[in-house]
């Protein structure tokens, strides 16, 4: 029998705003019950870094902004699939597929309502509390989050892109420390621009409790010891949630004093801005931060080139960046913003309808928009993309890793070796991470020829055409008339959508 509380109907249609309420404190404690809906939130104000008191927090963000984090953390799979790049849809669809089958929305009348909040939370949905079993919801509580911590570290606090710990940590005199399989450390690491410092971050999902808290900061408090005598914070986020109740956030953050960060390993002293920030705010000063845009993109690459021609289009946004203002997070939703809509409505007037695409993209840029490249992922209805500068920087840099690849033997998942030997699924998993960190060495040995030739690369990219940039004979379609039943966003050199159907009510 059907729970007499499961909808049976289809998803509604609503915008994709949430409240997600966030604890900060100064250590793991027990978990708040039921604070979360009951306690008087402060104000959100977008800090851009930690709020000046701990507390309860009711910050509201997008689900744009939770699959951005989604498809943006987690191990780079990418050095293992230079001749196989079809297989980046995979990862992707793995990456998101467990936050649309497990999480819906409900809504919320808190005790205390912040002002402008939109009365709407996650939650875990019927699928995940009737029909997921046990080893299922441990890998959704993993996915969830990462996701969060994702989410939290960069779009609400401001921190720079993130790293696996796993393959070497921030200080390069430490990395040996760093991948040491016998520690138990944190998840991730990034730098901090407004603060100035390093943070050792380790993520939590699921029914977080206590228990599950103090072991990460143990892990946290291992690489601290690691990383010694540099300023840094550690952060352990805990993403909460169980079925009928909210999602929200326990943040337990530490600061330790020390020496100031270093500039980035292979970075040019000019270009030590290139490790903290945005990325994408850095491109036009820094060439470190347009090779790590362009690694921090390159999944999203793999996909867009593997994408069957009949998937692709582009989409019209305006070409000056600065006009993109981010009011919170790392996306600008494009519904709301009035200049996006009036160049694409004078784009769709003055349109030829008997003129070719090469045509229709030199009118539009004569107007002031760019076209971004954007194809939605098999399987699920997230839309990614990104402009041809971006695009023309990661295919250089793509060139580049399939000559490590092809130089490092067993490193491509299709030269893996099939032996009698047994190997321990631990003894396979320090094979893949070595594997990995060989070919991270060999991207930083190479960095200072990088600059010039992704340099380069990106500004012919400006002017480039897509079937050049594609090697394809034809240009992709042009997509002037929009599609009413996406939700899209940009960022400077992105683009992501999602539809307005996704995420379907957890209860009636």
């Amino acid at each position: 029998m059907i729970p007499a509380h499961v909808p049976d109907g289809p998803p509604l249609t609503y915008t994709d705003s949430f409240d997600i309420p966030v604890l900060f404190r100064n250590g793991p404690a027990k978990k708040p019950r039921r604070q979360w809906r009951t306690v008087k939130h402060k104000a959100w104000v977008g800090s851009g870094g930690f709020p000046a008191a701990d507390g309860w927090y009711a910050p509201t963000t997008t689900w744009r902004e939770i699959i951005k984090a989604a498809t943006e953390v987690g191990r780079d799979v990418t050095p293992h699939l230079q001749n196989q790049p079809r297989y980046a849809h995979g990862e992707l669809v793995a990456r998101v597929s467990p936050l649309y089958a497990y999480l819906g929305a409900h809504p919320v009348a808190p005790q205390h309502p912040v002002p402008g909040a939109k009365g709407r939370r996650l939650t875990w949905n019927p699928v995940y509390t009737h029909g997921t079993e046990r080893s299922a919801k441990t890998v959704a509580g993993y996915r969830l989050g990462m996701t969060m911590t994702e989410w939290a570290c960069r779009s609400l606090l401001g921190l720079g892109q993130t790293e696996h710990l796993e393959l070497g940590g921030p200080v390069t005199v430490l990395s040996h420390a760093f991948k040491d399989p016998k520690k138990k450390l944190p998840d991730l690491w990034g730098r901090h621009e407004a603060e100035d410092l390093y943070w050792l971050i380790e993520a939590k999902g699921g029914d977080v409790g206590l228990d599950t808290l103090r072991k990460g900061w143990a892990q946290l408090a291992a690489g601290s010891k690691v990383l010694g005598a540099y300023s840094h914070r550690t952060v352990l986020v805990g993403a909460s949630v169980r079925p009928g109740d909210d999602l929200f956030l326990t943040i337990d953050h530490d600061l330790h004093p020390g020496m100031p960060p270093l500039a980035p390993a292979g970075f040019d002293t000019d270009n030590a801005a290139a490790g903290s920030g945005s990325l994408e705010d850095h491109l036009g000063e820094s060439d470190d931060a347009l090779i790590g845009a362009a690694r921090a993109q390159m999944l999203a690459y793999l996909a867009l080139r593997s994408a069957p021609a009949s998937q692709l289009r582009t989409v019209p946004v305006p070409a000056d960046r600065a006009s993109r203002h981010r009011r919170s997070g790392l996306t600008t939703p494009l519904e709301d913003d009035g200049l996006t809509f009036a160049m694409r409505a004078g784009a769709r007037r003055e349109a030829a309808p008997d003129s070719d695409q090469h045509a229709q993209r030199a009118e539009i840029r004569s107007m002031g928009l760019d076209d971004f490249l954007s194809c939605r992922i098999p399987g699920t209805e997230v839309h990614l993309g990104m402009s041809r500068k971006l695009f023309a920087a990661c295919a250089c840099l793509h060139e580049e890793n399939l000559a490590i690849a092809q130089r490092t033997p067993g490193l491509r998942a299709e030269d893996q070796v099939t032996t009698d030997e047994e190997l321990s699924d631990e003894a396979q998993e320090e094979q893949r991470l070595s594997q990995s960190r060989i070919f991270r060495e060999q991207q930083e040995e190479a960095r200072p020829r990088l600059r010039p030739l992704l340099r380069d690369a990106y500004e012919r990219g400006a002017t480039s055409d897509w079937r050049d940039l594609l090697r394809r004979p034809q240009e992709p379609k042009l997509d002037l008339e929009g599609d009413e039943s996406l939700l899209e966003s940009a960022t400077p050199e992105t683009y992501l959508a999602v539809s307005r159907y996704d995420v379907p009510p957890a209860r009636a």
